[in-house]
């Protein structure tokens, strides 16, 4: 008669788990934390350097806390009334732009994801061509100037006005989310084209639309190159245009070469709070998008992994 045979079970945690689960999440834990307080740094240096004494600023003293707090920086930020009529300026044209984005990329995405549309080929093909080839910056401005929109509003809202790469990923959404069941159930019940997309299909899409609306958003609140090239009247400008003339006149100011000990002093103060500014300039214009995000967050990883997983 043979012995029986000794097995032996590997000992796992209370909560089912084994050891090697647990040390392999400690250990990704503990990298992630590494990864963020890496990447979440540089943003907390940029806002307690902004209340910060400027001169310890300039001198690197300003490490892990606030330094001799002030809002020096905040204080030359919004003497200048170029800066608030800069950030209504760019509030109307981010939300002027946004919405003639969202008319012209959902309803094209949709468009394209219809299997029975008959030309929806060429017209991708279309699209995709000028991801690769674009006009040029003297081209669009001959054709921006021809159309009279130079030195106005719509010069920095129209030629951006749909983004291939946000189409498509509007149109995965559509092809994806929208069964063509629902269509012909909805056509059973006399239900066209239009009236399935404005009663349906609009929304069922608050994902992508979200993802839309901070996708374009940032783009047009971080455009500045467009209002450089195409707006001369300074009352038009927007606050990225206004904070880099803020910049660029606070370096000119302080470039005279011959000085007095107390010119060299005033000199040095000056510096300092130009430093200052750039951090204070940081906090100024991310503010809108800081309060943007939280509203939108929870359809942002949705809306990023449209068509990576379907099921």
């Amino acid at each position: 008669m043979t012995a029986p045979a000794i097995t032996f079970k590997k000992r796992r945690s209370p909560i089912g788990r084994s050891r090697g689960d647990v040390v392999f999440d400690a250990i990704l834990f503990v990298f992630l934390t590494l990864v963020f307080l890496i990447v979440a740094y540089p943003l907390y240096f940029v806002i307690i350097s902004s209340f910060s004494d400027p001169i310890v600023v300039a001198r690197g003293g300003v490490t892990f806390l606030p330094v001799g707090f002030t809002l020096d920086g905040y204080k030359a930020v919004f003497k200048e009334d170029t800066v608030l009529r800069g950030y209504a300026n760019s509030l109307m044209y981010t939300a002027i732009g946004v919405s003639i984005n969202l008319l012209l990329t959902i309803p094209t995405g949709y468009a394209l994801s219809r299997k029975d549309f008959f030309a929806r080929g060429p017209i991708m093909i279309f699209y995709m061509v000028t991801v690769f080839i674009g006009g040029g910056m003297m081209p669009t401005y001959l054709v921006v100037r021809a159309l009279g929109m130079v030195n106005t509003m719509w010069a920095l809202v129209i030629p951006g006005s749909i983004t291939v790469y946000n189409m498509v990923v509007c149109r995965t959404f559509f092809s994806t989310n929208i069964p063509d069941e629902l269509l012909d159930a909805a056509k059973l019940d006399g239900c066209g084209n239009t009236r399935f997309f404005t009663s349906i299909v609009v929304p069922l899409s608050a994902a992508v639309t979200a993802i839309m609306v901070l996708y374009y958003g940032v783009g047009h609140w971080n455009s500045y190159q467009s209002a450089l090239i195409y707006l001369n009247d300074r009352k038009k400008w927007p606050l990225q245009m206004e904070l880099r003339n803020i910049l660029l006149l606070n370096s000119i100011q302080m470039t005279n070469p011959v000085m007095t000990p107390e010119q060299l002093k005033e000199k040095e103060r000056l510096e300092a709070i130009s430093e200052m500014m750039k951090y204070s300039l940081i906090i100024v214009s991310s503010v809108p998008m800081m309060v943007l995000y939280p509203f939108i967050q929870k359809y942002f990883v949705k809306g990023v992994m449209i068509g990576s997983v379907k099921g």
